[in-house]
């Protein structure tokens, strides 16, 4: 482990030769970095637990801007974590299709449905999901092993823009729609939708595609609400340039290619892996338990 911004000799390190421990300070990585990339989990939750002291290296505790390097020995909250096989693991990204009435959580004091139960398991890290659905919203999840890239795919300086199909009941005149592109005051702050696309209906319903770049709670019922408007069905079709094929049915997933990775990396201005080498057609994306997803 290394301080950064510092050349002193950390007081855990067991080296006695003061230019060894000068080189080692610029070696390895930052712990959240290593942690998130391992799936433990995102780069500003393992920041969270930098501060409430739950991490030490080596029998001290971290601090924020350490560095992790080979041999050191992290705990988290008392237990071993085995740090230096998540430079080893491949990113991973997987498209689900939400049902309504599932949560995002992993574990549900309600005993409702959870998303995690349907995703494949992982031998190393944790999936993590790339922004929530609340349970009455079904449509595209993404979720990955990196936190790192859940971390940037959700940050709002990367301003990820995400589309929902919403089923609007009632009239909604060209005023309204310039209004909410406008934006309104919420109890949170002003929003605002980038995009409002009218997209058919009969009767009292109306179908709208509407564009957002910000993940807040609920924000797409909010602003439809904040115009006296009734959302009655709400599904989140595209993330980025991720789009919920067509035929990937509620409770499946289809998990992204090499090449369709290499666009989500360069959205977010980080730098690809190696693609991955499957070694059988077991370890290839798939849809589900069933076989490869045609798109």
């Amino acid at each position: 482990m290394k301080q950064s911004n510092s050349k002193k000799l950390p007081e855990h390190s067991n080296s006695k030769d003061p230019l060894e421990a000068a080189v080692k300070v610029s070696d390895g990585e930052r712990v959240q970095k290593v942690l998130a990339r391992g799936g433990l989990g995102s780069r500003r939750e393992i920041e969270r637990w930098i501060v409430d002291g739950k991490l030490k290296i080596n029998g001290s505790t971290v601090q924020l801007g350490d560095h992790l390097s080979e041999g050191d020995h992290l705990q988290l909250n008392g237990r071993v974590v085995d740090w230096q096989k998540f430079g080893r693991q491949p990113t991973r990204v997987l498209i689900y299709h939400k049902p309504t009435g599932e949560v995002v959580t992993r574990r549900d004091p309600d005993g409702r449905p959870v998303v995690f139960k349907q995703l494949p398991k992982l031998t190393v890290g944790r999936w993590i999901a790339i922004g929530r659905l609340d349970i009455n919203t079904q449509g595209l999840l993404l979720v990955t092993n990196n936190g790192e890239l859940a971390n940037r795919l959700m940050h709002p300086s990367f301003e990820v823009d995400r589309e929902y199909a919403v089923r609007i009941l009632g009239d909604v005149d060209d005023a309204l729609i310039e209004q909410l592109k406008q934006g309104v005051e919420l109890e949170d702050g002003k929003a605002h939708f980038d995009d409002i696309q009218f997209n058919g209906g009969e009767g009292a319903n109306k179908w709208y595609h509407v564009t957002v770049k910000e993940g807040r709670n609920r924000l797409v019922r909010r602003l439809w609400e904040s115009q006296g408007k009734t959302v009655s069905r709400l599904m989140r079709v595209r993330y980025g340039p991720i789009i919920l094929p067509d035929n990937l049915r509620a409770q499946s997933w289809y998990e992204l290619t090499d090449k369709e990775l290499a666009g989500v990396f360069k959205l977010v201005d980080m730098r690809q892996e190696k693609p991955t080498s499957y070694s059988n057609s077991l370890d290839r994306p798939k849809r589900g338990k069933n076989k490869r997803l045609s798109r």
